[in-house]
């Protein structure tokens, strides 16, 4: 059953991961990872989109002229992807030839700046346009650092107590929208956008090519949601996979319980169709002639006084009446009653001792029937 339970579970596993089309996240608060982007060794990922997971779980996007940017979110639908400096001071990267050369994406607004060191008492409101910008991360107690549009040409009309410090900067930022940490880029290609807003999911049409293909369109505005299918899919795959595995473990039980008393059964029949054979039988006729035999006479004397009496009718011996003598232990009898007992029980009924049945007679210590004749002389 082990074995059944983890097939289940990973072709349901298996089937989830399909619909998902490999979306994925670096952690619960980090944006969704879906085409055209993917991370490191998934292969879901459109060439120059892929994303990488850092220590804190963050979402990095490294572009090959400009460095690494934690991915702030992404908007499959208009194709934007917001990014941040990891040091939370973007201005300090445009000055060091920020380029997206090499990547896939555009600047949504590129302006041109020029960036201006100016005195600490500077006074950005009495003496540039409302659409200069004071740089926070740049400046300090000695200086501040100014950012303000170039007019045509690059000319810049000379500013008191400000010295440029770069001119005709391309910066990708809308300042007044967005902290001077963050920016925005968007991307052309692929073009998935009018997928995901008719309400379907965009991926490759097969592994071996770069096509791009737009799939689970709902139909006629009749088809579910991906998430509701999601859900119906899970709410009803594990229940169905959990009465499967029920039910396999009840009819195992069910069929480990009928092979036991299957074989109980068995073992019952074969003890009673061969029951034990109690042997019970005594001497032959043979064996028990063999033993000796004694006529008593007249003074009724034996070779032991107290053994006056027969131990199996408890009759007292009686003058001319013939007694028998089990050699093996010399115990007396009358003749007829011990004849009786051996052809029932092969054993001494005084001492239990079993006479061996080959054996010979011996002449017992009482005089035998050959002095049968002393005995009578002596009445």
């Amino acid at each position: 059953m082990p074995v059944l339970t983890l097939f289940f579970f990973l072709s349901f596993l298996k089937i989830c991961l399909t619909l998902q089309f490999c979306e994925d996240f670096c952690s619960p608060i980090s944006p969704e990872v879906r085409f055209p982007f993917g991370l490191d060794g998934d292969g879901c990922g459109y060439p120059g989109f892929n994303l990488s997971c850092n220590e804190r779980g963050q979402t990095i996007l490294n572009l090959p002229r400009s460095g690494n940017f934690i991915v702030q979110s992404i908007d499959y639908q208009i194709q934007e992807i917001r990014i941040t400096d990891p040091g939370n001071c973007f201005a300090e990267r445009l000055l060091h030839n920020f380029s997206l050369s090499g990547s896939p994406f555009s600047t949504e607004l590129n302006g041109a700046f020029s960036f201006l060191n100016c005195s600490s008492n500077f006074s950005i409101s009495a003496s540039l346009p409302s659409s200069a910008r004071r740089i926070n991360c740049l400046s300090n107690d000695n200086f501040t650092v100014v950012a303000m549009p170039t007019g045509l040409h690059g000319y810049l009309p000379p500013i008191p107590s400000c010295i440029v410090m770069e001119n005709m900067v391309d910066v990708p930022v809308f300042w007044p929208r967005y902290p001077e940490g963050d920016s925005s880029l968007i991307w052309t290609t692929p073009d998935c956008g009018g997928c995901k807003l008719n309400g379907g999911t965009c991926g490759f049409k097969d592994a071996g090519s770069l096509d791009i293909g737009c799939f689970d369109l709902p139909s006629n505005d009749r088809g579910l949601p991906r998430s509701a299918k999601y859900g119906i899919i899970i709410g009803v795959g594990i229940p169905a996979l959990m009465c499967i595995i029920g039910l396999g473990c009840y009819l195992c039980g069910r069929v480990r319980n009928y092979s036991r008393s299957h074989q109980s059964s068995s073992e019952v029949t074969i003890a009673l169709a061969n029951p034990p054979s109690i042997l019970i039988g005594g001497l032959d006729g043979p064996t028990i002639e063999s033993y000796p035999k004694t006529l008593l006479g007249e003074s009724r004397r034996l070779p032991k006084p107290n053994d006056s009496t027969c131990p199996i009718c408890l009759s007292e011996y009686q003058p001319k009446e013939t007694l028998r003598t089990i050699p093996e232990c010399n115990h007396y009898f009358h003749a007829d009653c011990i004849d009786e007992w051996l052809k029932m029980n092969p054993t001494c009924p005084l001492c239990r001792n079993s006479p061996e049945v080959s054996s010979t007679a011996t002449t017992p210590s009482l005089p035998s029937s050959a002095s049968s004749s002393s005995l009578s002389a002596r009445r």
